[in-house]
């Protein structure tokens, strides 16, 4: 099997000490480098009301860090399409398209506005994971169950916040039905009036939808014969799950003939596997700071790191994450990722990297895409 590309998934990391315009700055850097490296894409992750993550809307940093590359695809890893309309979606991404064209993914998630109790969508097509194994040399952990997140305060607020008052999310699927019909110029209202996005209709944007398990984001993805995006980084547990209900969907369309998916994972890469390790020290922390629905602080040092003091209840929070972050030196980072394509069939990996130092960030992209070429 050929080697797949590898692409780089940017949350806009702060770091402790730093400032969002510092953090804004470090990543069109690292996208300028990433370019350079020979990197496939580079996408940009949406969050919100987190004092450790700048990127809040992957559209403007998109556009940003359009006028500073040349080459590279850059897309959003995702738009979250819980508070925003359609139209709103496809006409952001068709500005950008009109003075960078063809170099646009456009990738949607559910995130951001699903209310407490409500529906995921479709079953998945596989058992899931109660207790954690090892396949081909990929850990695959326990599931790890998100519930908790969706109705804490702070998510509530949140969803507050972005919404309109008395606004409701529109159903996932009909959503993604409607920015397709726009960006093709199909658009008809339920008494048959038309609307056209401009710019947006006929915009060369390739459309990924991401998600972390095998239900609904799976279906919608492959129903409509879309790209698909699974997070390993994210909930690798559920990673087969999302890639096996994906390919289970898939219809082909004008789009594609056959199943496209790609996986991401976290990766630090140093010169050796202590220094990677130390580089990596923060993480654990930083994660916790998700999972208790903190928000993600600004990404501590390793001496900062070093000072949290560990209860059992934060070891297991973060156990999953932990243990299936990728460390280490070039070699054995490739090795891992090789693992995570054979284990999902992945056509393509993408690499989500966060250290306190930027130069840190931009060495361990350095040397993975040094090594992946080599291979």
């Amino acid at each position: 099997m050929s080697r797949p590309p590898l692409g780089v998934l940017d949350l806009v990391p702060i770091s402790s000490g730093s400032t969002a315009a510092e953090a804004l700055r470090n990543s069109i850097d690292l996208a300028q480098q990433a370019e350079r490296f020979g990197y496939a894409r580079y996408w940009f992750a949406e969050h919100h009301l987190n004092r450790g993550v700048a990127g809040t809307s992957p559209a403007v940093v998109l556009a940003l860090t359009a006028a500073a590359t040349s080459s590279i695809r850059l897309g959003s890893g995702a738009v979250q399409l819980g508070h925003r309309t359609a139209l709103s979606t496809v006409e952001e991404f068709g500005l950008i398209d009109a003075l960078h064209p063809g170099r646009l993914d456009l990738g949607l998630g559910r995130s951001g506005g699903r209310p407490p109790g409500a529906t995921v969508g479709p079953a998945s097509t596989t058992t899931p994971v109660v207790d954690g194994y090892t396949l081909n040399g990929l850990r695959i952990p326990p599931t790890f169950s998100l519930e908790h997140l969706l109705g804490s305060p702070r998510v509530a607020l949140q969803r507050h916040l972005l919404q309109q008052p008395g606004a409701r999310s529109q159903d996932y699927g009909e959503q993604i039905d409607d920015i397709l019909a726009l960006q093709r110029g199909t658009y008809r209202s339920s008494d048959g009036v038309e609307a056209h996005a401009v710019p947006g209709e006929g915009a060369d944007v390739q459309m990924w939808i991401l998600g972390s398990s095998g239900g609904q984001s799976a279906d919608v993805a492959g129903r409509n014969g879309l790209r698909f995006a699974a997070n390993y980084h994210v909930s690798p547990g559920t990673v087969l799950e999302a890639a096996d209900g994906y390919r289970a969907a898939f219809r082909p369309s004008d789009e594609l003939d056959k199943p496209y998916l790609a996986v991401s994972a976290d990766v630090v890469v140093a010169e050796d596997d202590a220094t990677a390790r130390e580089l990596a020290s923060g993480y654990g922390v930083w994660v916790r700071s998700i999972r208790t629905a903190e928000g993600a602080i600004e990404f501590p040092t390793p001496e900062q790191a070093r000072a949290h003091s560990w209860t059992d209840e934060d070891r297991s929070l973060v156990a999953d994450r932990v243990e299936t972050q990728f460390v280490g030196s070039p070699q054995r980072v490739a090795d891992r990722l090789e693992q995570l394509q054979e284990a999902t069939g992945a056509d393509e990996l993408l690499v989500t990297t966060i250290t306190h130092g930027h130069a840190d960030r931009v060495r361990s992209h350095r040397l993975l895409a040094e090594e992946w070429q080599r291979r």
